[in-house]
């Protein structure tokens, strides 16, 4: 066929290598021109400008066939205000909406922050028209959204819109005026910086498909087919391009906008995967038959890489020469294997920069993490003064395919089937009978040995804990900052014979790595120095060892062991744990030393300098943020005798922790809205929309450290004693050591 697609930017590039791709003559143009049925077949209209501007029109009175809707068609787009009425009106899920014209009201400014501050709930900012992809403000305050309203009103017609949250990713539909049919999902990125931060773009990268928990036929159903089933009601069936911008929320998807034609960056990445021939799709569209093509699509990966000039979204900076060491072209080699592509969008033909985002490289791959390698490697080749490209493309879909954490490589319910399954072997070492030896052994959050020498007590016991940091110590050593997993080690342990009332007396260490390093060694210890100073305790000692072939190059890992003392009378749990007692949540300050096999799976494309969206600081200064010492938080709670049970939420989190200090007969229900989830723990919750909450609060303490018991009548006490914020986050029921969350 001899294809026209109207455009000149990196989406159409990727339609016309499609289309060549399947042996078309295929011509790009900004618009139709002279083109005529005698000598074109088909007529594919890339910008959305082009659509709105009545292209399809056009080509019908000029008899050529037209991959796109009309311009009233088009409004779908064209207009976000009559989208939003549309969809509405048919029932299709999305945030509540108001329209405000300038032009129908002098007030319309005040109509807005009325309707706004009516709503009570943050609002997204959105210009009725076109705007290039850039016309959404999404303010973080009170401030910014009403400078957004006053800016938008500035411009014309404006829509606002109730701000929803959770991940977005693109429903790509080709419709024939009946029906319709989904290309992968895709999930695009919007902001200018890395971690999804700063102003909107156009799109700064896009990959598919996208891990999303839903059918596209589904989707088809629920935010396409009642679209085109209206249309086609009315007599004006819609042909061409649906694009349903979506976003994952805890209700369910919602939508968040329309286009009425292929996305940018998104086609990029999309059409690679398409096997079949995109032309006689599109022709079979104008027919009103796409039943007669099937639409097949190739079982790999796609990830796409933006580059912007300087200066964009908001001034780009023209005429940077733009160098490339792999100087190939488009490709039409066979896509079986791994192999990256480029897509030029504001290049000139002396190589300069002549737009904002200027060219785009997808590697296809047979997973996601080969065809974001392909992609990256092949961007390093290209560079220009000012280049602007997001390292961070597809950061989310690591944790969006996770269920469990074992799918990051930890079993719990394997580690609570060993612990079980060792016990046996291990008290059949303990003298439990004379009173004097092992009085808590495995299962507890630290051994218990008498020791009635100590003899500022009436009846002392000496309280042990050993633990590791874990899998934290590779992002601490990737970042080169060890000194925090010293500080981990002391303050587990610390916690682990706290709960059972013990004051620490020393610590002992272990570490070995595949090569010693004398500084980082000194480091590390100086970090549990530093740790034994808070807690009044010592450190007498331990082991250092070097061990080639065991351990990763760079690698290392950290154990110890600390010795605590207590009253016998006064250890902990209490044996009057009872249904009716009250769960008083202590803050974490951060993960602790739990969950980094799925911290660093969610986060292993992020960079770990950004400072993502709703964070006041850098991913690697949230996730390496070293574990809290509550021994001075708890003392005076402690010494008061209130306090009933203390439980350390480790690894299993608050529904593993917190039975191993209830007696038989007694469970516990949490109010998961009873505190509030520090920035690092929701944006996990985001990144991981497939992880069920039980799953997600038994892998990470969600903000939660420590968890006080105590009597009712006694809360208020307890609560008094701490100098801190604390929370009431549940109660004691009847139950088996189960606990609820709600």
């Amino acid at each position: 066929m001899r294809v026209l697609i109207l455009g000149g930017g990196g989406r159409e590039q990727a339609i016309a290598w499609a289309c060549r791709r399947s042996g078309h003559d295929v011509r790009i143009s900004p618009e139709l021109g002279d083109a005529s049925s005698t000598d074109t077949d088909l007529v594919i209209p890339g910008p959305e400008a082009a659509l709105v501007a009545g292209a399809a029109d056009e080509c019908a009175v000029r008899g050529i066939p037209c991959f796109g809707p009309t311009a009233e068609l088009a409004k779908l787009e064209g207009s976000k205000g009559y989208a939003r009425r549309l969809a509405s009106d048919l029932g299709i899920p999305g945030p509540v909406f108001a329209r405000f014209d300038p032009s129908t009201s002098s007030q319309i400014v005040d109509d807005a922050r009325a309707w706004w501050r009516e709503l009570g709930r943050p609002v997204v900012v959105k210009l009725d028209g076109l705007a290039a992809g850039k016309g959404v403000v999404v303010p973080d305050s009170d401030g910014e959204t009403d400078a957004a309203i006053i800016d938008a009103a500035s411009a014309g017609a404006f829509v606002l819109e109730e701000r929803i949250s959770g991940p977005e990713f693109s429903l790509v539909a080709l419709c024939d005026g009946t029906r319709a049919v989904a290309l992968p999902l895709a999930q695009d990125h919007k902001r200018i910086g890395e971690g999804d931060t700063g102003p909107n773009t156009g799109g700064m990268g896009a990959f598919a498909p996208a891990p999303v928990p839903f059918d596209p036929d589904d989707l088809l159903a629920t935010f396409v087919q009642p679209v085109i089933d209206h249309f086609a009601r009315a007599g004006t069936p819609y042909v061409g391009v649906m694009y349903a911008g979506l976003m994952l929320t805890a209700e369910g998807p919602r939508l968040i906008e329309y286009n009425a034609r292929f996305g940018d960056p998104e086609t990029q990445a999309v059409l690679p995967l398409l096997e079949t021939d995109l032309a006689e799709l599109a022709l079979a569209a104008t027919k009103g038959d796409l039943s007669t093509v099937p639409v097949v699509t190739r079982s790999r990966f796609a990830v796409t890489v933006v580059a912007a000039a300087s200066g964009y979204p908001n001034s780009p900076q023209f005429g940077a020469v733009i160098t490339d060491r792999v100087e190939a072209a488009t490709s039409f080699d066979d896509l079986s294997g791994g192999v990256a592509l480029r897509f030029d969008a504001g290049v000139s033909p002396d190589r300069t920069a002549a737009g904002g985002r200027l060219l785009a490289v997808t590697g296809i791959g047979h997973d996601l993490s080969e065809a974001r390698r392909l992609a990256y490697e092949r961007m390093d080749a290209i560079a220009f003064d000012g280049m602007q490209v997001r390292r961070d493309i597809a950061w989310r879909a690591p944790g969006a395919a996770l269920v469990s954490y074992a799918d990051a490589g930890v079993d719990i319910d394997e580690g609570t089937r060993a612990v079980a399954e060792m016990r046996a072997a291990v008290e059949s070492t303990h003298d439990v009978g004379s009173g004097r030896g092992v009085l808590h052994g495995v299962g507890s959050f630290g051994g218990v040995f008498s020791g009635a020498a100590i003899k500022e007590l009436d009846d002392p016991v000496l309280v042990a804990s050993t633990d590791g940091v874990g899998t934290k110590v590779e992002l601490a050593a990737r970042l080169g900052r060890v000194r925090g997993v010293g500080t981990d080690i002391v303050n587990h342990c610390i916690g682990d014979v706290l709960v059972q009332n013990a004051r620490p007396l020393f610590f002992l260490d272990y570490i070995a790595a595949s090569v010693l390093d004398a500084d980082m060694v000194a480091e590390i210890v100086s970090g549990m120095a530093e740790a034994c100073r808070v807690a009044n305790c010592a450190v007498l000692g331990g082991e250092t060892a070097e061990m080639p072939g065991v351990y990763q190059p760079g690698a290392f890992d950290i154990a110890g062991t600390l010795i605590g003392v207590a009253e016998r009378s006064e250890l902990l749990p209490r044996t009057d744990v009872a249904a009716g007692d009250v769960l008083i949540g202590v803050a974490s300050s951060g993960p602790h030393t739990n969950g980094y096999s799925l911290l660093r799976t969610v986060f292993a494309w992020a960079p770990m300098d950004v400072v993502p969206a709703g964070m006041d600081r850098s991913l690697g200064d949230a996730l390496l943020e070293p574990h809290r010492n509550y021994l001075d938080p708890l003392r005076s709670a402690l010494d008061s005798g209130h306090v009933k049970a203390l439980a350390q939420i480790t690894g299993g989190g608050l529904p593993e922790n917190l039975p191993r200090v209830l007696p038989a007969g007694v469970g516990a229900e949490i109010d998961l809205a009873s505190w509030p989830i520090p920035p690092l723990f929701r944006l996990v919750r985001e990144l991981t929309p497939q992880m069920s909450t039980d799953e997600l609060y038994r892998t990470l303490n969600m903000g939660i450290g420590m968890v006080v018991i105590c009597s009712e009548s006694d809360a208020e006490t307890v609560q008094a004693s701490i100098p801190e914020t604390t929370w009431r986050i549940g109660r004691l029921v009847t139950g088996d050591r189960s606990v609820t969350l709600r």
